[in-house]
Order: C-alpha cells, then structure tokens, then sequence
C-alpha cells in the first residue's frame, strides 16, 4: 500500500526536511538515504519506523540545508614523515622540489587531512526523532485513507458476487426441465421405434441430475461470502485468512461452473471469477 509523510525542523545551522515513502510489500524492507552525520543512531532510527510500520518498503530520505560546519585537521605527524621520505627520494634522483609544490603533494596523500565529524547534540536528536515520528503519522493516515477505499471495493466486490449467486438459483430450477427434454430428444433420435421406460427413465434422469446438483455448493458458497465480510470487520486485520476464504471462495465457484452444464449459469461464473480475482488483488494489500 502507498503512503506518503513529509516534516521537518530548524536546527541552530541548519534547516532538515524529512520524506517518508512506502510501498506494498509481504514483510518490512527499511531503506534510508540520510546523511552521514545521522548515522550514528541509525538503529534509533529504523527502530522508531519499524513501531510505526508493519510492513511495507519504507524509504525514508533526511535533507540537510544550511552551512557545513564540519572541521578539517591536518595529521602533522604523518605529514613529517611523508615529507622526510619524499625529500629522501628527490635527493637520490637529483631532482629539487620547490616547498609549495611539496605541500600541494603532501595534501593529497592518504590520511593527511583529516574531517572530524561533527557531534549531534541530543537537543537536535529530540527534533529528528518527533519529526520523524510526525511525517510516519501523515504516512499512516495516507495509507489509511487509501485502506478504508480499498475495504469498501472489497465489500462490494463481495457483494456483487452474492448478488450473481442469487440469479443462478432460478436458472437452476429452468434447468432439470431443459436437461429433461433434451435427453428424451436425444433417446428419441437414437430409436424412433422403442419408447424407454418411464420409470427407468425418471431414475436414470434422477441419477444424472444428482451428479450435476449445485445446491450444496450454494450454500457452501453464500456461507463462505458471510465468513469473509465478518472476518473483513475484524480487528487487527486478517489478511492472511481472508486470502484462504477468497481461494474457498473461488473453489466453490469453480465446482458449480464445472457441473453446471447450462450457458447461463456459466456466463454468472465468469463473472463472479472476475469480480473474486479483482478481490485477491486488493488483499494482496492487507495486513
């Protein structure tokens, strides 16, 4: 699920602008672009996200604007001893070295000029963190508002796929009379001369129509459907089982498309299957 949260703060030299971004995903993926002043309590940092967040890729990015305090040194020790080999080596090749040029080579070698990180004070520390705790908020209430869209597309996805259930039972009664005639049309065009026995007639069509029975799969069916709208309003939520309701769902479903036997009925199982899959791509979404 998407979300979006931005805040900030004003340090004493500097103004840091926070962006907080998540998309969809099965487990919680952290990936922070800050900068390396903030990395010291970089634990601190993931910590706070991961209460705020179950799941999700979570990309936090921290922005820093203002003057670059941090100090340079120069490690003078080592710069001795570089220019005490460097002089050594220009004498045995005969060459001179003028002393600018020599400093100029000396600045450029490893270690020699030094950075020293710049110390956060715990004040600025307290502002990073109740800033990043605010842009979490605004990027919870974007994914809950976009959550509460995605339940209301469940519930009448669910819906519709009640409602089709309701048209297929009078198509099912249509259909022991239509199948009927269409196995004495059949017998008829294969002896025009023998007539079969009514009654063996009537328990070979009871029996052929046992086989093709869909009410047990209704039911099943419109019990499965009231199973996931009551798990839909529990609290926390239940992605995980409502997944194994919707593949219920979707067996049911399938069982009454294969012994249905009759174009209506079917054309109403492609339309539930339509509407179940567009439901398995939103809980894709939930927790």
């Amino acid at each position: 699920m998407t979300g979006y949260g931005k805040s900030g703060y004003q340090a004493a030299d500097r103004a840091v602008s926070l962006e907080v971004r998540s998309l969809n995903s099965k487990n919680l993926d952290i990936n922070l672009k800050i900068p390396g002043i903030y990395k010291g309590r970089e634990q601190d940092i993931r910590s706070l996200i991961s209460r705020a967040a179950v799941r999700g890729k979570i990309e936090l990015i921290i922005i820093t604007e203002g003057q670059n305090t941090s100090s340079y040194s120069l490690n003078k020790a080592l710069m001795e001893k570089y220019h005490g080999e460097l002089q050594d080596f220009a004498s045995k090749m005969g060459s001179e070295t003028r002393g600018s040029e020599l400093i100029t080579a000396l600045l450029r070698l490893p270690e020699v000029v030094m950075q020293q990180a710049e110390e956060v004070s715990e004040q600025e520390w307290e502002l990073l963190f109740s800033a990043l705790g605010e842009a979490m908020g605004h990027c919870d209430n974007y994914r809950l508002t976009e959550g509460q869209v995605m339940e209301n597309d469940i519930r009448a996805r669910a819906g519709i796929i009640g409602d089709l259930l309701e048209s297929v039972e009078p198509l099912e009664k249509n259909r022991t009379e239509v199948l009927r005639q269409r196995l004495l049309k059949n017998l008829d065009s294969l002896s025009d001369t023998q007539q079969p026995d009514p009654n063996r007639f009537e328990q070979e069509l009871l029996y052929y129509l046992e086989k093709l029975d869909i009410t047990e799969e209704r039911v099943r069916l419109k019990q499965h459907l009231q199973y996931f709208i009551a798990t839909l309003d529990e609290d926390p939520p239940q992605g995980k089982k409502l997944g194994f309701i919707a593949q219920e769902i979707g067996r049911e479903v399938n069982t009454i498309g294969s012994k249905a036997n009759d174009a209506g009925i079917q054309r109403i199982v492609v339309q539930m299957k339509d509407e179940l899959e567009k439901i398995k791509e939103q809980l894709m979404n939930v927790l």
